[in-house]
């Protein structure tokens, strides 16, 4: 499945015609026909996709320690809850156990 075609994709409009056209002249029969174009537009597709997730997040890590010290000032902390949790010697023990539990699991096969 693909996006619907009516919003505007620019980078693949190109592909998008070429599919429109193959659809309006194939047999409907012929499944298989429109494979090729249906192909170059998918990945078209996943290019525009992946671009866009790439400006979103972009600044994902500055956007993350900016909402956590917003969150620490508004619960009147001085520190992030991850700085909080490196220093939690418990947490650490636990987090350390899961991954030797894992590591053992691992190690079966």
């Amino acid at each position: 499945m693909h996006p619907p075609l009516d919003r505007p994709h620019p980078r693949c409009q190109e592909q998008i015609n070429s599919l429109r056209e193959c659809h309006a002249a194939g047999n409907k029969l012929k499944f298989w026909a429109c494979n090729e174009v249906k192909s170059n537009l998918d990945k078209c597709f996943k290019e525009e996709k992946d671009e866009m997730l790439r400006r979103m997040n972009a600044d994902l890590d500055e956007k993350k320690k900016e909402e956590q010290a917003q969150a620490a000032l508004a619960f009147g902390r001085k520190e992030t809850f991850q700085e909080y949790l490196a220093k939690d010697l418990t947490y650490e023990r636990e987090v350390e156990r899961e991954r030797n539990k894992q590591k053992s699991w691992f190690s079966m096969f």
